[in-house]
């Protein structure tokens, strides 16, 4: 799905961030990333989708090169990536269906009423199709994004500190969400620092835990 090769990365103005990063992320695979602040959790997930592309090394996005994507192949490839991020990028404007619905207008898609009632449904926010963004609180905004990162049903799920903003138990119905998801077969890649998080998704599933530290990636210990 996604593997990279000795993949090195550098802001312009800034040190290298990392370097010497081979990953595979296979079909149905479940993943943490961990590291402390400023290690570059979030910058690896802009890799992921290829919002930024390696200062060395390769990239493959479900088999082709990512360094010679052009726009249209680029915007296919991510339309398979859903990515929910901590700050979530709600159009206040618009009530929580319409935000939902978005990736399909932006991808030319007709407008599937059904499809985002089944997913305001499983992310149990039926009873907020019409509110707005404002007046969530702050586990209904993520599940509403989960729903909105999945409309067009990817086969990859990227989440940057999901649970970041939540209480202990609407970090658990968040996770239970992206477990379901997995086990239908998707992959699914969780940056967090949430250790006890951590350990209690990996008792449902088989869950590879990785961490970004000194600008390399490694397997976290077996004590987790």
């Amino acid at each position: 799905m996604i593997e990279m090769r000795d993949v090195a990365f550098a802001y312009p103005r800034g040190g290298e961030l990392f370097k010497g990063i081979t990953l595979s992320l296979p079909r149905g695979s479940f993943h943490f990333l961990t590291g402390p602040s400023g290690a570059g959790k979030t910058t690896f997930l802009r890799l992921c989708i290829a919002d930024l592309l390696p200062t060395s090394g390769s990239m493959t996005l479900f088999g082709q090169d990512a360094a010679t994507l052009g726009r249209d192949a680029l915007a296919g490839m991510r339309r398979r990536i859903g990515v929910v991020y901590q700050d979530t990028q709600f159009l206040d404007h618009l009530p929580v269906a319409e935000n939902i619905a978005l990736p399909l207008m932006v991808a030319g898609e007709p407008m599937d009423m059904a499809a985002i009632r089944d997913l305001l449904a499983w992310v149990q926010m039926t009873q907020q199709a019409r509110a707005m963004p404002a007046s969530l609180s702050g586990g209904e905004r993520q599940r509403a994004a989960l729903a909105r990162a999945v409309i067009l049903s990817p086969d990859v799920i990227l989440a940057d500190e999901p649970t970041g903003n939540l209480d202990w138990e609407m970090s658990l119905r968040l996770l239970q969400l992206l477990i379901e998801l997995n086990r239908s077969g998707k992959t699914v890649l969780i940056a967090t620092h949430d250790l006890n998080l951590i350990r209690a998704v990996k008792q449902q599933v088989s869950a590879r835990v990785l961490r970004i530290a000194g600008g390399r990636l490694q397997a976290a210990g077996a004590e987790l």
